[in-house]
């Protein structure tokens, strides 16, 4: 039945096809078969399970080339014996096949060859729940042999056929675990918000997560010098497969980068697997190896089946018939009758309109400054403390220094401070006691530090945190009775809690995600998913480190990518924290408390501004311009209703008081989750039905935050007002308004008027009480934003233009999908997939921290169902908070007021700076976008081919809620608002080139080479450990169709 090596050509080469018949007559096996079949040179036998699994391998057919690969029930063993009888051409040796069941050996594996792993640590048990001296497992991180793993980190059975595969999340974003599996039905992940305690029945694997952006890319090698890739949407992220219309799942072709076909050709060898899958993790701009599959085809892609008979005849007539010619024929023998590939499959879901939004003029560039979503007053309670309990806490947790301030953040830190506090607060209630208004107060405090620590019954560093000061200290007698050491005797208690996202911020933003999904991508339809999963979408996300901005972020990435599912998954995935460009005012505190002391003068002095403001023509011209008339006499009226509203909270919490029984101090049954509360976008009927505040409020903190807000607001025995205060009673005010109007509280209407009336004064002029004031701070704290966003134009500029050159000088390199020419595409089917020349070429002058790792990850063009192969576009989002907002609205419409841009126009138009004089507030949700556009038509060297387009929205709109109609009703219902749309900042028809906005916002950009290196925060080195750039390659692939 067999040939010799080199016999006539008369003579077939005969294939064997030792593999169980579940996998012979899997779709791409059939196909590549019958192409092999086609050539004419080959006999295909099949060997069939009875052959395999019950004759003798004396008897088994003989062959020259065997195919044999193990599956669940295969005799490996056996198939060993016939190769050691027979020795045919093995396209996969068998030996290395008993690795690939255990992930140590594969590891080990690869490392030996030098392939990039993820870093990892194993953890052997011989019986399960053995507890092993060198395994160590904290609130936040496990330890192995020394070796620590920072949450998030993945947990991996080490035998390879068990897909069970868990990663963990750390506390400070929400905590829980993702248990990932092999897909079931549409589902390929689970998460369980309240694991958090790692495995312990068996041996696992435990390694960095590496952040990927949710994408994972398969590779497939036919021999070494072939190999195709292909991207789908990571179970890590939602969990949803995405399948297209026949039921299978989305998967889109890529390019692999040089190093990655290196690392393709290195496993293919190492493993001594022709045929061979595994899976690559692209992380910060390099790539990893995390699994090794084995024999793996890829489905649904006829070209990759024409291609992988091409390379195997080839090996076959390398291995038996080295005389004859492996050239491919010009026709491929199967071509004749080669069904038609339909373009239906993936262009049903509307994406065949990309790219047809004006034929010369294509977005190259989104991006978005967003402030984050509704949430919850923030709060804060200071205390002086003598106890020796909270004194010793404070020691505990900072190493035992006495002058040592120390943070309380993580879970264990707060229940142990919750404890110390339980046992401190005097058993009789408030008022009930001889003592002095001092230790009455201070009980009360202790209470409500008690009622913030019980709040929600799950401590996360997202939602509340405690600093602890020392202020006096003295000398004591060492412990060992030798000399004297310091010890704190008093110290300040800072608890910072509440600016917690709402159930109405969270859909806020998800909403507002989708409207960007169908309005922010001019032509796209549902495109804008076709282009993300496609590769050609370039996306980052930035947070501050609020816990409201990142969740803010999360939701608003939820939406616009159409995930599904929880909060904790999706911002770990996707959202990069970026403190320092996105946080704080320390920045310009010298000149916002300058701009609040006169704003205070203006106020409490009666200036009259009135005169000169109406006769102005340009009204924001004009010092702390937006005050109403005669603000003071306002104030006095502001605290009579402030008082009024406070004591009916005070009633609502005594009565609260009376009719709870205290229960013991360690079964406390806590009413309300907050980790669980993320996970839902609805309110809690049921506490609004018991009369109860909103979220996880009790009327005990709802007392204090008006108790604290009429005190700070207005000095009695100093009869003096503190107009800082004034945005946070408008705060309190809107929260109650929109989450508690059930509770009726009287005046709280005519409060919330005056503060508003009021606060759209004081809070735009709190940064800068006029222009020139408005541009120097906004310069101050929007610095770094403003030199990133500078730095994302520059590189979409660079990668259009080389794109725009490559197209121009190079039109044999065509992309086009459905070019007409012929290419011989198979005279060496090889490794290195041409079209490389999509990749951006390093440009020496980069030196943005981005962009050093920033591959360009590719759709391949010659496998892909898409109209557009070569188009590309950026988004970047920045989520960040209202002193954000006000400064880059600041310096965009007055960067012109600058010495050195005298004469130039206003980056904003009149009827512009006009609506946004009478815009009085930036709210929730409010954002500011950059639009790039390039017109294809204009010359490479004409600045109106990159023309910017600035929009603007104010965000959350209270208005409805003033007409007290049905839709006042419903959304009082919803506890939500509706988000104002965008409004254009330049007349229409004009172009504002990218050139100008270059020159006028540069002088108060940080330039690139200053951008300092990347902060580690505490407790992230292996995850965040690139601050900003953090998630270098975003998530590619997501949703057209759920079935």
């Amino acid at each position: 039945m067999g040939m010799e090596e080199g016999a006539g050509v008369d003579k077939k080469i005969t294939v064997g096809v030792c593999v169980m018949e579940k996998k012979v007559f899997s779709a791409p096996m059939g196909q590549i078969m019958d192409r092999l079949q086609a050539f004419g040179e080959f006999e295909i036998i099949h060997f069939g399970d009875k052959v395999i699994l019950e004759d003798p391998v004396e008897s088994w057919p003989i062959c020259d080339c065997l195919i044999a690969f193990h599956s669940s029930g295969y005799p490996l063993e056996k198939v060993q014996a016939y190769s050691s009888l027979r020795k045919p051409f093995l396209v996969n040796d068998l030996d290395p096949q008993y690795l690939l069941h255990d992930r140590r050996k594969v590891y080990e594996h690869l490392e030996m060859y030098g392939i990039p792993v993820p870093r990892y640590a194993c953890v052997n048990r011989k019986v399960p729940n053995q507890d092993l001296d060198y395994f160590v497992e904290d609130e936040d991180f496990v330890e192995v042999k020394g070796e620590r793993f920072w949450k998030p980190f993945v947990e991996k059975p080490v035998n390879g056929d068990d897909h069970s595969i868990m990663i963990y999340y750390p506390s400070s974003a929400g905590g829980g675990m993702k248990e990932l599996f092999r897909k079931v039905g549409n589902r390929s992940s689970e998460f369980h918000p309240e694991v958090r305690r790692v495995r312990r029945e068996g041996s696992y694997i435990y390694e960095e997560f590496m952040p990927t952006g949710g994408t994972d890319v398969k590779v497939y090698t036919v021999g070494p010098e072939y190999a195709h890739a292909e991207a789908r949407k990571s179970p890590v992220v939602d969990g949803v497969v995405m399948r297209n219309p026949d039921g299978k799942e989305v998967r889109y072709p890529v390019l692999l980068t040089p190093a990655e076909k290196q690392m393709a050709r290195e496993v293919c060898i190492a493993f001594r697997q022709a045929v061979c899958g595994f899976d690559l993790l692209r992380s910060e701009g390099s790539s990893y190896v995390c699994d090794v599959n084995g024999w793996s085809f890829v489905k649904n892609s006829y070209k990759y089946y024409d291609d992988a008979a091409c390379v195997l005849r080839k090996m076959f007539l390398d291995a038996k018939a080295p005389h004859l010619s492996s050239t491919v024929p010009p026709i491929l023998p199967w071509k004749i009758n080669e069904p038609v590939l339909s373009n239906e499959g993936l262009t049903r879901q509307g994406s065949g309109i990309i790219g047809t939004f004006g034929q010369s003029e294509e977005l190259r560039c989104v991006i978005a400054v967003i402030r984050h979503g509704d949430r919850t007053p923030k709060q804060k309670v200071k205390l002086k403390v003598t106890e020796e309990k909270l004194l010793n806490l404070m020691l505990k947790y900072n190493g035992g220094k006495p002058r040592a301030e120390t943070k309380l953040k993580s879970a264990v830190e707060l229940q142990d401070l919750l404890d110390a506090t339980r046992m401190l607060i005097p058993r009789t209630g408030p008022g009930e006691t001889d003592s002095d208004a001092e230790d009455l107060e201070h009980a009360d405090k202790l209470r409500q530090v008690k009622a913030v620590l019980e709040e929600g019954g799950h401590f996360s560093g997202i939602y509340r945190k405690v600093q602890l000061k020392p202020l006096k200290w003295e000398k004591v007698t060492k412990g060992d009775g030798e000399g004297e050491e310091e010890r704190p005797v008093e110290a300040l208690m800072v608890l910072k809690y509440g600016g917690v996202l709402t159930h109405a911020g969270r859909k806020q933003a998800e909403e507002l995600g989708r409207y960007f999904r169908n309005n922010m991508y001019p032509g796209e339809g549902t495109g804008l998913l076709r282009l993300h999963s496609t590769y050609r979408h370039d996306l980052k996300i930035y947070s501050s480190d609020e816990g409201r901005v990142q969740m803010s972020a999360a939701a608003f990435a939820k939406g616009l990518l159409d995930l599904e599912g929880q909060l904790t998954p999706i911002l770990v995935s996707l959202v990069s924290k970026d403190s320092s460009m996105l946080d704080g005012l320390d920045t310009a505190s010298t000149e916002m408390e300058e701009a609040k002391a006169q704003l205070n003068e203006i106020i409490t002095a009666g200036t009259k501004l009135v005169h000169d403001y109406v006769s102005s023509e340009l009204p924001w011209m004009i010092d702390g311009a937006g005050l109403p008339p005669h603000a003071d006499e306002h104030l006095p009226e502001l605290i009579k209703l402030a008082k009024k509203v406070t004591e009916q909270v005070r009633l609502l919490a005594k009565d609260e008081e009376e009719n709870h029984t205290e229960p013991s101090a360690y079964d406390l049954a806590p009413p309300y989750d907050q980790a669980k509360a993320l996970g839902k976008s609805n309110i809690d009927v049921g506490r609004i039905a018991a009369g109860l505040p909103c979220g996880s409020e009790g009327f005990l903190l709802m007392y204090a935050r008006w108790k604290k807000l009429e005190r700070d607001l207005y000095n009695e025995r100093r009869d003096r007002f503190d107009i800082t205060q004034i945005p946070d009673v408008y705060d309190s005010c809107k929260y109650d308004l929109l989450h508690n109007s059930h509770l009726d509280l009287k005046g709280l209407d005519e409060l919330f008027k005056i503060a508003q009336l009021l606060a759209d004064g004081v809070i735009p002029n709190e940064y800068g009480i006029n222009p020139q004031q408005k541009l120097k701070i906004g310069s101050k704290i929007a610095r770094r934003l403003l030199g990133k966003i500078l730095i994302d134009l520059r590189n979409t500029r660079e990668e259009a233009m080389s794109v725009a050159e490559l197209k121009n000088s190079q039109d044999q390199v065509s992309v086009s999908l459905y070019s007409s020419k012929k290419e011989d595409r198979y005279s060496q089917p090889k490794l290195y997939i041409k079209s490389d020349e999509l990749k951006r070429p390093t440009n020496g002058e980069n030196k943005d921290e981005d962009d050093d790792k920033e591959t360009k990850y590719r759709l391949d063009p010659k496998y892909a169902n898409v109209m557009t192969p070569e188009r590309h576009v950026r988004t970047r989002l920045y989520f960040t908070s209202e002193s954000h907002i006000h400064s880059l609205m600041n310096v965009l419409r007055y960067c012109n007021l600058d010495e050195s841009l005298q004469g130039e126009e206003s980056l904003v138009c009149q009827s512009a700076l006009e609506r946004l004089c009478k815009t009085k507030e930036l709210d929730y949700m409010s954002y500011i976008v950059l639009r790039l556009f390039e017109n294809t038509e204009e010359s490479l060297e004409d600045p109106e081919r990159f023309r910017i387009e600035l929009t603007c929205s104010r965000g959350a709109d209270l208005s409805p809620l003033e007409k007290k109609d049905e839709e006042a009703k419903s959304l009082l219902r919803e506890h939500t608002l509706p988000i104002m749309g965008p409004e254009r900042l330049q007349e229409v028809g004009s172009c504002l080139t990218l050139e100008t906005m270059e020159k006028m916002i540069r002088p108060f950009a940080m330039p690139p080479e200053d951008f300092p290196p990347p902060s580690i925060p505490a407790g992230f080195s292996g995850y965040f450990s690139k601050s900003a750039a953090v998630l270098e390659r975003l998530v590619k692939l997501w949703p057209f169709n759920k079935n």
